[in-house]
């Protein structure tokens, strides 16, 4: 795929943050994209609203379409009217996410798997939708929103999204190797703690178990009243959450086979990149001994 070709974008999560500002950014940079918004009609409204102010005022070709990752009819349907206007699709990307704060005993099960149901399972509907035409066409990218807390250090009481956040990287990791082989890039997008220019602390999610988090009150309440506080401490002041949609941008323009298998954005450097860097390098060393290097692209590790 020719780094000077617009293409076909779906991006998940897309009426805010993250999601929000790399619609733009794509748009502007030529591709024509479509974002993902949930409750199109009802409650994110005003955000399809500003989103179609924007492409007009812009010139670009940006679309919101209905996308509810929770629902693999929603993603498949998604995918389905994105082909029927462009006839195809080149690139995904998977930013649904959502945020819970408080002691990780507070939360229920229940509340794990719903978080998990948008983290990691979201993503693996949109993949279920979108690869078998990817893989037809023999060509495509895949790009991870994924986060530092992964690998790199990163606060208590935010146990339940730093988990997601894992499991989707795993997921991001095997995939991988496992579509490379129909022409199709991986590429995973790490950013750090961004505490503006996102609606992640804003709209966070707490524990349903009340009582059992009143326990913690105690001994940890003015740290978790103060830790999105603790973490804009260690954020230079001209950290923008727009690097990130950047960052993609970059990724999209770059030819197949040429992209890094991990981009981090992190303004904080909690260690991150770092422990990546061993992480994936391992990784490659270990297809190397097994007889797989061709699942391994030239950005694969450092």
């Amino acid at each position: 795929m020719p780094s000077d070709t617009p293409q076909v974008v779906l991006v998940t999560g897309a009426s805010s943050g993250f999601g929000a500002l790399t619609v733009r950014a794509l748009a502007r940079a030529g591709h024509t994209v479509h974002a993902g918004i949930r409750q199109t009609s009802t409650r994110n409204a005003p955000a399809v609203a500003e989103l179609n102010r924007h492409a007009a005022e812009h010139s670009v070709s940006l679309h919101a379409v209905e996308l509810d990752v929770t629902s693999q009819e929603s993603a498949d349907a998604a995918v389905d009217r994105v082909l029927a206007a462009e006839g195809r699709l080149d690139m995904v990307v998977h930013n649904a996410g959502h945020m819970v704060t408080g002691p990780a005993e507070a939360f229920t099960p229940e509340q794990l798997a719903q978080l998990y149901d948008v983290n990691v399972l979201g993503a693996q509907r949109v993949n279920r939708a979108a690869l078998p035409h990817l893989r037809a066409r023999g060509k495509g990218l895949l790009v991870w929103i994924g986060s530092s807390s992964t690998r790199g250090g990163c606060p208590p009481f935010l146990a339940p999204y730093f988990a997601a956040k894992a499991a989707m990287d795993a997921l991001a990791v095997s995939y991988a190797a496992e579509v490379i082989r129909f022409g199709i890039d991986t590429a995973i997008v790490v950013p750090g703690a961004f505490t503006s220019g996102t609606n992640h602390f804003l709209n966070a999610g707490t524990p349903a178990d009340t009582e059992r988090a009143a326990a913690y009150d105690e001994r940890y309440g003015a740290l978790l009243t103060g830790l999105d506080k603790r973490l804009a401490a260690l954020i230079p002041p001209d950290a923008d959450a727009a690097q990130v949609a950047e960052a993609v941008v970059r990724i999209a323009a770059l030819p197949s086979g040429t992209r890094p298998l991990r981009t981090h954005v992190d303004p904080a450097r909690d260690g991150s990149e770092v422990v990546s860097a061993v992480a994936d390098r391992v990784r490659a060393e270990f297809f190397h001994r097994v007889g797989l290097d061709d699942l391994l692209t030239a950005g694969s590790s450092l």
